[in-house]
């Protein structure tokens, strides 16, 4: 059974083994002990953080582990309110007209425009889950367990949340869009540049970044080619998001092109659609499949299991397994939503 719980300290080797395997463009996992130990002590920080009345500087990172093994399969985040200490940078899409009644010429043409649009926002974060545990449910898990969080305690969370989500890249690190940025205003590479971003020296971008929009159709082909495109790896992500109700706004990734997603938080399909029963702990036969998370914060947990719900009483039986992985007991109540 996978359970996502909030990560500890005892996880940096598994984190940093994520992050290696995550590859290239993956921002929020840098192969950095530095950074990776900060990481895990701001988020035991952030869960451990009492009397928290609206979104601040909080992170959240969560591992789903094997119960059989112990083994960490992935991570999962949630940054609660982004943008304040450290400046978020984007692109957005626009489009203009250039025309002329007298010669009779109407071109239509897109511009990026570099900004902090999403300052304030909450930001889904830092999902990767390792090659050998994406089978069954486990995907799904990993990325709505942040949902269940917010359902149950959304005074922790802005109104607005979005993913960026990673562009396209080839096996070497190579980003077709950033290609044409550095030829022409940075003179470093795109593995570099997404190194420094994700150890939090931003620095440089606003150092170089030209300030002014950019003509979309003066880059590239290959560049223009890859706006708004995802990275093969990151097309299964991305369309789960969809389904919750998560759409691109015409926000772009300053380095890669990759889109970033977005909804309000009472919009999400998860959110939408879960909700608490009280817990009966006995043996069961159930073929329904839940996703299911305990009401606790500092020490939340989810999994997704088979369970029988009953409307009429609003209660659930949950297996002794299952209550266990999600440490409730006999009259506890748990959110859930029907996979």
């Amino acid at each position: 059974m996978l359970v996502v719980r909030p990560i500890a300290m005892s996880d940096y080797d598994a984190l940093h083994t994520c992050a290696v395997e995550s590859g290239h463009g993956f921002t929020s996992l840098p192969v950095d002990k530095d950074l990776l130990t900060n990481r895990i002590t701001h988020s035991e920080y952030s869960f451990s953080k009492p009397d928290v009345t609206e979104p601040g500087d909080e992170g959240y990172l969560m591992v789903g582990f094997d119960t059989n093994t112990g083994e960490v399969a992935g991570c999962t985040g949630i940054e609660a309110s982004i943008g304040w200490d450290v400046p978020f940078y984007s692109y957005h899409i626009s489009t203009i007209v250039h025309s002329s009644a007298k010669l009779g010429v109407n071109n239509v043409v897109k511009l990026l425009t570099f900004g902090n649009n999403y300052t304030g926002c909450s930001e889904i974060c830092t999902l990767f889950l390792r090659p050998e545990f994406r089978q069954g449910l486990n995907g799904r898990l990993m990325s709505k367990c942040r949902f269940l969080m917010m359902a149950e305690h959304p005074h922790r969370f802005s109104k607005t949340v979005f993913a960026e989500m990673r562009g396209v890249s080839d096996e070497n690190g190579n980003s077709p869009f950033w290609q044409w940025l550095e030829e022409h205003f940075f003179s470093i590479d795109f593995k570099l540049a997404d190194y420094l971003t994700g150890i939090g020296k931003k620095g440089f971008i606003a150092d170089l970044m030209p300030k002014l929009p950019i003509y979309i159709n003066l880059l590239s082909k290959e560049a223009q080619a890859v706006i708004g495109q995802v990275h093969e790896n990151t097309k299964p992500a991305l369309r789960l998001l969809e389904k919750e109700g998560f759409t691109c706004r015409n926000y772009v990734d300053i380095f890669d092109g990759g889109p970033s997603v977005e909804c309000e938080v009472r919009n999400i399909e998860s959110v939408r659609h879960s909700f608490r029963a009280k817990v009966t702990i006995a043996p069961h036969a159930s073929s329904q499949d839940f996703l299911i998370s305990n009401t606790s914060f500092e020490h939340f947990r989810a999994t997704a299991a088979k369970a029988s719900y009953d409307q009429a009483s609003e209660s659930v039986v949950l297996s002794p397994e299952v209550a266990e992985a999600l440490q409730v007991n006999q009259g506890d109540f748990v959110r859930m939503l029907n996979l």
